[in-house]
């Protein structure tokens, strides 16, 4: 079983490196955009993906670890300069052990409707009451602490935030469940645009049996299924 808590920089860096494939393998590549990342065991900083790279093409060789001030400390790439994504939601949330900033098409044409995300679908419910949070602030580059600690307090203390024009936030205890959780909300996103496009919705979910079936569909086995599967088809 593939280890998902690194207690080294060496495991940190091959998780990295899978966990970007993976996101390739799911459909959320955008060229060289986007980014995952692993909190460094040592409290360093983040491991993620160096700039210029699409998602399919990162190995071992193409992770650098980026500190809270945007130095880079291991690796020969230049980080992102969206790097505070990562490092502001980490020194916020302890919990959080990996994060994941992808640019969903789906998401941001979902993110235009400004509808609420219903549970119509085993994805909608993981972002069902109370519905997934969205930071309006700036559809721009989060570039800098600032704009990372705002995206943070958007995200709160929730698995994964909206950016409007921009894309999707996700986060986890690891960076399977990250993964997961942003190819499952740009899914949820997917599904209900094409039920508007069809019509109005009539029917979703109610709270009580919505919040029953997410803490048994989206367990950690099943994330950890889940990401099992899309480890596979990333090779």
């Amino acid at each position: 079983m593939m280890m998902t808590t690194p207690a080294s920089a060496g495991e940190a860096i091959s998780l990295a490196a899978t966990g970007n494939r993976v996101l390739a393998a799911a459909g959320q590549s955008d060229m060289v955009w986007g980014h995952a990342s692993v909190r460094d065991p040592d409290g360093q900083g983040a491991w993620m993906k160096s700039s210029g790279w699409g998602f399919e093409e990162i190995d071992e060789e193409k992770i650098v670890l980026v500190t809270p001030e945007g130095k880079v400390l291991h690796g020969a790439g230049r980080r992102h300069i969206e790097y505070p994504i990562h490092t502001e939601i980490m020194a916020r949330r302890e919990d959080v052990g990996a994060v994941v900033h992808t640019h969903s098409d789906a998401a941001n044409a979902f993110s235009a409707l400004d509808e609420p995300v219903r549970p119509i679908s085993h994805a909608g419910s993981l972002f069902s009451y109370p519905d997934v949070p969205r930071f309006t602030l700036t559809g721009g580059l989060i570039s800098s602490a600032e704009l990372g600690q705002a995206l943070a307090e958007a995200l709160g203390d929730a698995p994964a935030c909206l950016m409007p024009q921009h894309g999707v936030v996700a986060v986890g205890k690891d960076l399977p469940t990250a993964v997961m959780t942003a190819v499952l909300l740009d899914k949820a996103c997917r599904t209900q645009l094409a039920a508007m496009a069809a019509g109005p919705l009539r029917r979703w979910g109610t709270e009580e049996d919505t919040v029953a079936k997410r803490a048994v569909v989206w367990a950690d086995s099943q994330m950890r299924a889940g990401w099992e599967y899309w480890a596979r088809q990333a090779g």
